[in-house]
C-alpha cells in the first residue's frame, strides 16, 4: 500500500500525488500507482539489502529494499531523499530510506517493519553518486526490473493497490 503523508507526516493521502512531474518538469506517463505496483512485484532476494539478507522472506518481500526503492523513485519522480535511524529499543538497528514528492512523503518499504522497531525523524539525504555507493549492484539489478515492468505495463496482480 502506498504510504503517503504530508511532510509533517499524517496520514491523509492525497489523490493529486498519482501524476507527479519527473526531473524535467513534465508529467510523468507513469502514476505512483503503477510504480508502486511495478517495485513490489519486483522485490526479491538478489536485490536486497546484504544487512537484511537473512530476514527478508516470501511473506516479507519489502525487507531490505526501503534504499533501491527510494532511489528507483527518486529517478522517476525526483524529490527528496529521506532517511532516519531504526531502532528496537534504544539499539539502533540500521537506518530507512523513503522519498519526498511535492511535500508528501511517499514510502513504499515501510511495511517491512514490525512493531518493535521505531523509525525515528528523517533527515534529507543526498543522492549517491556513481557506481560506487553501497547497494549499486542491487539498485541496478532492482531499477532495470522496475522499469521493464513499466514499459510492457506488465505488473503482478498479487500485490493489490490501496490509496
Amino acid at each position: 500500500m502506498i504510504s503517503a503523508t504530508s511532510s509533517k507526516r499524517t496520514s491523509t493521502a492525497d489523490k493529486s500525488l498519482t501524476h507527479l512531474l519527473d526531473q524535467t518538469g513534465d508529467v510523468n506517463p507513469y502514476s505512483l500507482t503503477d510504480i508502486e505496483t511495478a517495485v513490489r512485484s519486483s522485490f526479491s532476494l538478489d536485490t536486497c539489502s546484504f544487512d537484511d539478507v537473512n530476514e527478508w522472506s516470501s511473506t516479507n518481500t519489502s525487507r531490505g529494499h526501503c534504499a533501491v526503492t527510494a532511489l528507483t523513485l527518486h529517478d522517476f519522480f525526483g524529490g527528496e531523499l529521506l532517511c532516519a535511524e531504526v531502532h528496537v529499543g534504544v539499539r539502533l538497528i540500521g537506518y530507512h530510506w523513503w522519498n519526498r514528492l511535492g511535500g508528501f512523503e511517499v514510502d513504499l518499504t515501510r511495511d517491512q517493519f514490525d512493531s518493535t522497531e521505531i523509525v525515528g525523524e528523517p533527515w534529507i539525504v543526498a543522492r549517491p553518486t556513481g557506481n560506487n555507493h553501497l547497494y549499486a549492484q542491487q539498485f541496478d539489478l532492482f531499477r532495470s526490473r522496475v522499469a521493464a515492468k513499466l514499459a510492457s505495463r506488465q505488473f503482478d496482480s498479487t500485490h493489490p493497490i490501496d490509496l
